[in-house]
């Protein structure tokens, strides 16, 4: 005598539970690569950076360098 017998609906409902999971994982994939290409796609960092409200150091470097260059370019028009 088996003890354990499985019924022809537990088998369909696997299936389609088996079906489901394959679907979301497509899902979760599809949006992962979405993400990876559209992240890959962004170009310069520091653009993306400047739309923040919070100073960055990256933002601090850059502003220091055009003041530089800015000071050498004003240093250099008035002699």
């Amino acid at each position: 005598m088996v003890l354990k017998v499985e019924h022809e609906l537990h088998h369909r409902r696997r299936g389609r539970n088996l079906g489901l999971g394959l679907v979301l994982v497509g899902f979760v994939a599809i949006v992962f690569g979405l993400t990876v290409v559209k992240v890959l796609g962004l170009g310069d960092i520091r653009v993306i950076e400047g739309a923040d409200h919070v100073a960055s150091p990256t933002q601090e470097i850059i502003a220091a360098e055009r003041a530089a260059a800015e000071a050498a370019g004003a240093g250099e028009d008035g002699e």
